[in-house]
């Protein structure tokens, strides 16, 4: 039975595979991904590394599911919470809506788990930095392509590279934030301050990038 099978085959293939991602999801967060084997999430799941190679071929193709349902499904509620920019009537209010809910999310303590993971693990294994980065690091990057090509059309911002646009909007949000959280030296932001901060980052990217009207003071 391929992985393809086994995923799609029945609900109870469905479940089944759902369990094998929560257990693995447990150890390679707790344990790391060298240290992480197949025959232990058999054994965590009761069931015997057949039946596991069933639903996933390798450790690495069991890895790769765990990080694309960790960073896909939540990342697209993102961008699925902030309008396109052309039906926007206030875009520096999009921009903090956008750059909030994407703050909160990278915030989340899975999140930060995950990152210390790939960071830990992608020198001995580049292919983790890899999976993490096409996951979700990459489609990031062309929803806010998506988002800044609406942005220019309905004249909010001035005529860029949106991918550009995106990155720079994106690295002035982490700012002075994000870093320090994953080091484990600043404590949790609450709503208030964390959307002050999203709103002065705007506020600094309107100025770069805003159209005529749209920059802030």
């Amino acid at each position: 039975m391929t992985t393809q099978l086994a995923s799609s085959d029945s609900p109870r293939s469905d479940a089944k595979r759902r369990a094998i991602i929560d257990v693995a999801r447990a150890a390679f967060l707790a344990e790391g991904y060298a240290a992480t084997s197949m025959s232990e999430i058999a054994a965590k799941l009761g069931g015997s590394k057949g039946t596991l190679y069933n639903y996933f071929r390798s450790k690495e193709e069991l890895f790769e599911a765990f990080m694309a349902e960790t960073c896909q499904g939540p990342a697209a509620e993102v961008f699925g919470r902030v309008p396109p920019a052309s039906e926007s009537r206030d875009i520096r209010e999009s921009l903090i809506d956008l750059g909030a809910t994407l703050l909160e999310f990278l915030l989340r303590e899975d999140m930060i788990a995950l990152h210390r993971l790939v960071v830990a693990e992608a020198g001995r294994f580049p292919e983790i930095g890899r999976m993490f980065y096409e996951a979700g690091p990459q489609r990031g990057e062309v929803r806010f392509a998506e988002f800044f090509e609406g942005a220019i059309a309905a004249g909010f911002v001035r005529p860029a590279d949106p991918k550009m646009m995106g990155q720079r909007l994106k690295d002035l949000v982490l700012s002075d934030v994000y870093m320090r959280r994953l080091w484990g030296v600043l404590d949790p932001l609450g709503p208030r301050a964390l959307r002050a901060h999203v709103a002065e980052s705007v506020d600094v990217f309107l100025r770069a990038f805003g159209a005529e009207g749209e920059a802030t003071a």
